[in-house]
């Protein structure tokens, strides 16, 4: 009787245990095979249509009412790059699948001649013009939220690079310190705003912000990947007026901000082994791209959708709970998402002082495509 009970008790704590290992939940992994793309939607009223364009990314089939939004911003230096970009493709298809919506963004890029370089106050007030388009797309998205289904108390920002900048400055500053750090006058631009802009969490992909202290401003949860090589953004704050992913990990520690961090060890810039704005990516840097993609899925499903830790910062990624029920499209295979090539290379740009940041422009963007009937 004693050796049926010991069989059974483990047959039992085997059958959890393949269970634990096999159930999947929405949010963390990716649990529909197709996702529905509508293109070139126009989030702002403005004169330059292009620099205000949206694709939206939702799962294919899905039933959910109210479904938390990821708006995820290219990289580029602030002059180039658009939410046609490759990472941009890649992160919001891989987010859709697990069931969230997602915006891939264009924004206001700066008209400076890309072989003229850029130096590090230029790139700060190309970064306050992007950082109010990136405003007034998050107030359309809840001014839409019933048609797109979006959990408005439930907006994450997510960028690479320079999408990255956005992401951070928008979530923990206003326009009156934003402004005045970027030098500003009041005629420049509307400084009065002194509201700040919640969100649910950022993605921080080897991003930085201005000032370190502004992380006091906010408890907004951030999860960082970066390069321990990256000669253009500096993982810390060495040689650069800005702060990178870990002085980001180091402050968010100390205001007890949940947070995470992942390094690519001897890896570059955007991931890459030697960091190259002007030809693609290869399949490699793809391939950690996704990696980079799942880490933030877990600590996102960790922070909004599972229980979270009571103490500390450290969180317990492993599965707690039962899975989110959901219905599923069929498995069928995913359409390729071409990505267009550039019509011409970027030129990388010069340096022409210590202060400048070695922005080396990310692939063109490309002429708007009519957008796709949405499908219902």
């Amino acid at each position: 009787m004693l050796i049926k009970k010991l069989l059974t008790g483990a047959a039992f704590l085997l059958s959890m245990s393949t269970y634990a290992q096999t159930t999947q939940h929405r949010y963390k992994d990716m649990l529909f095979g197709n996702v529905t793309i509508d293109e070139n939607i126009n989030y702002a009223n403005s004169s330059d249509k292009k620099a205000h364009l949206f694709d939206i990314y939702q799962p294919h089939d899905d039933n959910a009412k109210k479904r938390p939004l990821i708006i995820w911003m290219h990289g580029g230096g602030f002059r180039a790059g658009s939410k046609d970009d490759k990472g941009i493709k890649l992160w919001s298809n891989e987010f859709a699948k697990r069931g969230y919506v997602c915006a891939a963004i264009n924004y206001t890029l700066s008209k400076r001649t890309i072989i003229f370089g850029i130096s590090a106050s230029e790139l700060q007030k190309s970064a306050y013009y992007a950082v109010q388009d990136l405003k007034e797309a998050i107030a359309y998205f809840k001014l839409n939220a019933d048609k797109y289904r979006i959990d408005t108390s439930k907006i994450i920002l997510a960028g690479n690079s320079a999408g990255a900048i956005m992401a951070l400055q928008t979530a923990f500053t206003n326009n009156v310190q934003l402004g005045e750090q970027v030098g500003l006058s009041k005629s420049d631009a509307d400084l009065h705003s002194t509201e700040f802009t919640k969100v649910a969490a950022v993605v921080n992909f080897w991003g930085a912000i201005f000032d370190i202290h502004w992380l006091e401003n906010a408890k907004t949860p951030i999860v960082s990947v970066y390069g321990s090589n990256d000669g253009i953004i500096d993982p810390d704050h060495k040689g650069t007026p800005m702060y990178g992913s870990i002085a980001i990990k180091r402050k968010s520690d100390e205001q007890k901000i949940p947070n995470a961090i992942k390094s690519f060890e001897g890896y570059s810039h955007e991931l890459q082994k030697h960091f190259n704005p002007i030809f693609s990516v290869d399949k490699e840097t793809q391939e950690r791209w996704t990696q980079a993609s799942q880490f933030a899925a877990d600590f996102l499903y960790a922070q909004l959708f599972e229980e979270k830790a009571k103490t500390g910062t450290t969180l317990d990624y492993r599965t707690i709970g039962a899975p989110y029920e959901t219905k599923t499209s069929k498995k069928k295979k995913e359409p390729a998402v071409a990505t267009p090539k550039p019509k011409t290379a970027a030129t990388p740009a010069s340096i022409t002082d210590t202060t400048s940041l070695d922005y080396r422009t990310m692939w063109q963007g490309t002429d708007p495509k009519p957008a796709k009937k949405k499908n219902n």
